[in-house]
């Protein structure tokens, strides 16, 4: 499904199970739909025949992703809501210092329909209010009537992504009853404001306020002004970057007419709003949003499209003054354990198993900062990973910060996969730093279902690849016997039985350290039962260490001493209590001295395991490219 596909139609993008923003608007939606008063604007007797129960929600994110609830694909008329994109227009083809010679940019505290002028310039307040607009409006370019007009759709068509049209019968009502509009033009054509015939300025007028538009399509084009001008769908850059700071500014301080100052402190969004009952508003780098609920307020504004905006705000700290990095950079990268595994040492079989089985559990790294717009992006990722996988690790190793609209929406996402075949798997949530928020949230939303938490993404990538292979019969576990493991395959039973008398079984206690870097290399080791880590030191950080490796049952550890002897290189430290065989080197030596197929076979499987674990590692880097 492409993104013109999903505008223009497509379900919801509910994205199955996990849909965090999809619930939200569904429980919004229902909430706001037992919210009374107000009523359709009637002034213009076709608005006043719509259904005031109409009711929809679009949300249209920076790029391209689009979520509805109710009858947002229901059209209406755009009435005041082009007024902010048919200013946008005139500064794109005029310039600012041309606009502002015509229309001003101070808010004025009047109804949208007054009959007033600035007096100290005589040009109308802002291109918000009727006046304005009107302003604006003979600024559209077309050497005739009909040519305006088609370059007005065409621009509109654009924001859309798909062909506007006008409502004629709209159209008809609006230029028969427009009387006070037409008085504000003649003003202006008095002072100079206007140029041409006030009537051909003001068909123009009410066509553009009569355009049939739906919540879907103003989700868009809020969202193209969030993209800096640029349309999230077909990506056509339609306002210049300059132009949009311009626009915005204007809805922040005017859009709402004089209930502007009051919105701007309670919902910080820049929005406007149409008396047809829809508000836009535009979320700088994030969302686009458009309410669509005909019975208006006193003042022309959506009685329902204002509460659902200040939930959202309020909800997911969506006001224009909290600071945001831009969504884009969420998603450092993902991949599958079929490709990356963990830094556990497998044998064969499981090595096997993984490569056939591994795109089950996928890893996605999050980076930077998580806020609404790029934690939607995250989810949505999630979400598509969740189609096909058994488990995903996210790792928040590169996450500075989690908002509170953050936390919520990730919380809301456990929930809702906890009912789903995928486990989710966390790693690298630091609890006593910038994500410990996200750490009490998690821990809330934990009741009465396991949430499993890693150190990394490493421990995070093994456990799954653990559950992967024991639920898929891997004979994972005790290997006491030397020809269960890879290092002696090929040996005769006479000479395992050889190998068997120089053995040494040991036992170690968890945390025991079985080798220390720097020791002497006299002993390697074959693993029976448990699991070890082989850490390193990190020298710009004195004291700490860092896991390489994780060994479990049938592997070896510390076979350099095999082929070089000198000192060990790193810890190797028990995770548990472990149960292994340690073989001199010295010893192995002096028997294969007269019996040289034992030494030939047990190197000859050293070269095989370190040249699988070479490609493998070629393969990771590749991937991790």
């Amino acid at each position: 499904m492409n993104k013109l596909d999903l505008i223009r139609g497509a379900p919801n993008a509910d994205g199955g199970a996990l849909a965090p923003i999809q619930d939200y608007l569904n429980e919004i939606h229902a909430r706001v739909s037992k919210i009374e008063g107000g009523a359709p604007a009637d002034y213009i007797p076709e608005l006043g025949k719509v259904d005031p129960k109409l009711f929809g929600i679009a949300i249209a994110t920076v790029d391209g992703q689009l979520y509805t609830v109710g009858d947002a694909r229901v059209p209406f008329t755009i009435q005041s809501v082009s007024k902010p994109f048919m200013y946008g227009y005139a500064l794109q083809h005029h310039g600012r210092s041309r606009v502002l010679e015509k229309v001003g940019v101070e808010p004025t505290g009047e109804a949208f329909n007054s009959i007033v002028l600035d007096e100290a310039a005589n040009r109308p307040f802002n291109p918000m209010v009727n006046a304005g607009a009107i302003a604006v409006a003979e600024m559209m370019q077309g050497d005739t009537l009909k040519q305006r007009t088609n370059n007005m759709l065409e621009l509109f068509s654009s924001l859309a992504a798909r062909k506007i049209e006008i409502d004629e019968a709209v159209y008809k009502s609006e230029l028969a009853t427009g009387h006070r509009n037409r008085a504000i033009a003649y003003m202006m054509l008095n002072t100079a404001m206007i140029e041409h015939d006030p009537e051909e300025v003001l068909e123009l007028y009410f066509r553009q306020c009569a355009l049939s538009v739906t919540a879907c399509d103003l989700a868009v084009m809020a969202a193209t002004l969030a993209n800096d001008g640029t349309n999230p769908v077909t990506d056509h850059k339609i306002f210049d970057t300059q132009y949009v700071r311009d626009v915005l500014t204007v809805m922040n301080s005017c859009g709402m007419y004089d209930y502007a100052g009051e919105w701007a402190y309670e919902v910080g969004m820049p929005a406007k709003s149409g008396v047809s009952g829809c508000v836009i508003a535009a979320i700088p780098g994030q969302i686009g949003i458009c309410v669509y609920a005909p019975p208006i307020d006193t003042q022309g504004n959506s009685v329902r499209g204002i509460a659902v905006c200040q939930d959202m705000s309020r909800e997911f700290q969506l006001h224009s003054f909290y600071n945001h990095t831009n969504v884009r950079s969420v998603l450092r990268r993902d991949y599958r354990a079929d490709m990356v595994r963990s830094n556990r040492l497998r044998t064969l079989e499981e090595r096997t198993l993984l490569a056939e089985e591994g795109h089950k559990i996928a890893v996605l790294e999050a980076q930077g900062a998580l806020f609404f717009g790029s934690t939607e992006q995250l989810l949505r990722k999630l979400t598509e990973l969740a189609k096909d996988s058994k488990y995903i690790v996210v790792d928040f190793k590169r996450v500075h910060h989690a908002d509170n609209a953050a936390c919520k929406l990730i919380g809301r996402a456990v929930r809702a996969m906890a009912k789903s075949d995928t486990e989710l798997v966390f790693a690298s949530i630091d609890n006593e730093g910038s994500l410990d928020r996200l750490t009490r949230v998690l821990a809330e939303t934990a009741e009465g279902h396991a949430l499993r938490q890693f150190r990394d993404a490493d421990a995070a990538l093994e456990w799954c690849e653990d559950q992967l292979l024991t639920g898929k019969g891997s004979s994972t576990g005790t290997k006491f016997s030397l020809n269960q493991i890879n290092l002696f395959d090929g040996l005769t039973p006479e000479e395992c039985r050889l190998v068997e008398g120089i053995v040494r079984p040991l036992v170690f206690d968890k945390g025991d350290v079985i080798m220390r870097e720097g020791d002497p290399a006299k002993l390697f080791f074959v693993l029976a039962r448990g699991t070890v880590s082989v850490e390193i030191k990190l020298h710009d950080k004195p004291g700490r260490h860092k896991r390489v490796a994780s060994i479990g049952p049938g592997l070896t550890f510390g076979e350099m001493a095999l082929l070089d002897g000198g000192t060990r290189s790193a810890d190797v430290i028990a995770n548990e209590k472990v149960i292994c065989y340690g073989l001199g080197v010295e010893e192995l030596h002096e028997l294969a001295e007269e019996h040289p197929n034992v030494m030939i076979t047990i190197l000859g499987n050293l070269t095989r395991e370190f040249s699988e674990r070479l490609r493998h590692a070629n393969e990771e880097i590749s991937v991790l490219e």
